[in-house]
């Protein structure tokens, strides 16, 4: 059970780096008590940090109590050193009993700060990327937000610039010329590069939202789907005839159906607690592992491999084919799930 109250304290012996050092674009105490609500604890207090000290104005625009230095801890509180960064997740250790020294990074000097940046960057790599993700686009996108974190960029105004940017590239496959195709290719790969960065900033500077979450998982479908139908109009002035459009139809139908079934299945309904960070609905087992896979892209460099020939279009043959697919596959998994639910 989550404990009721936290409260952060300054950290026994010298600490050369006070409490509101920035690191990744939040001050060190702003960012565990931060950490520690989004844990669920009920009541987070920071002690030297009563109204009208420099530690009060580091928590302005919180919920967290600021205490008198010397104040006694509220009763049943977990007592926390205020330089430990921890995530959210190792906050939730530590109020189910775990010791605080086996986790996260205890910074006591400024020599302590790249390593609790790695050590946060880290963190926001996900088990489940694609290869071509974790070894190329998450490396660029860390590096990124790493250097946009202490500036005023939000998560949802880069949500906004990765969909400008893909939605540019869609217009480039309009044409079969290869250079501008592999152009069209190349955005489309700098807009899912982008698309990480969006939440790896939400997650740095702790403002995840269910909006937020939303904008990101519609934005990338709409991309898709823009590029899916930039791709048959070209197609279908290449060769002068109206077929290729039905590919396209399909290839968007498909992707649209797709994305509104993920949406209806693990994402319409608010979860338990005030963030929403990723499609994935724990509860839904196979449904959601399957459409985890949506986000994974690791197909743009098929697109690119074909763009450099001038034969995108040809990806747009396997997508037809394979969003519809996809579609049908879920609602088998739905259809599997709601029989095994209801017998």
């Amino acid at each position: 059970m989550t404990a009721p109250s936290l409260l952060l304290v300054a950290p026994d012996g010298p600490a050369a780096v006070p409490p509101e050092t920035e690191l990744l674009g939040l001050p060190i105490v702003r960012r565990t008590a931060l950490a520690a609500k989004r844990a669920g604890f009920s009541r987070v207090a920071v002690a030297g940090a009563a109204p009208g000290t420099p530690l009060a104005g580091v928590l302005e625009g919180t919920d967290v109590e600021g205490l008198a230095a010397g104040a006694p801890a509220p009763e049943g509180a977990v007592v926390l050193p205020w330089n430990r960064v921890l995530r959210t997740a190792e906050v939730r250790q530590i109020a189910a009993g775990r010791p605080a020294g086996e986790l996260g990074v205890a910074v006591v000097s400024t020599a302590d700060l790249p390593r609790a940046e790695r050590w946060l960057l880290q963190g926001l790599i996900r088990e489940t990327e694609g290869f071509m993700s974790r070894r190329f686009e998450r490396p660029v996108s860390l590096a990124v937000s790493r250097r946009l974190a202490s500036t005023s960029v939000t998560p949802n105004q880069m949500t906004l610039v990765s969909v400008a940017v893909g939605l540019f590239g869609a217009l480039f496959f309009l044409s079969e010329r290869p250079a501008l195709q592999t152009l069209g290719a190349l955005l489309f790969l700098l807009h899912s590069v982008l698309d990480g960065c969006d939440g790896e900033l939400a997650r740095l500077k702790l403002l995840e939202s269910r909006f937020g979450g939303v904008l990101d998982f519609w934005g990338d479908n709409v991309v898709h789907a823009a590029i899916f139908g930039c791709m048959a109009i070209g197609w279908s002035r290449a060769v002068g005839a109206a077929w290729p459009l039905g590919l396209g139809a399909a290839a968007v139908a498909g992707t649209f159906a797709s994305a509104g079934f993920v949406y209806w299945s693990t994402m319409r309904e608010e979860r338990e607690g005030p963030l929403f960070v990723s499609v994935i609905n724990e509860v839904e087992g196979t449904v959601s592992r399957v459409a985890d896979a949506l986000g994974r892209r690791d197909f743009i460099y098929l697109v690119i491999g074909l763009s450099l020939f001038g034969k995108a279009s040809w990806f747009l043959v396997a997508a037809a084919a394979g969003a519809p697919i996809f579609f049908i596959v879920l609602l088998a998994l739905e259809w599997r799930r709601t029989r095994r639910k209801s017998s």
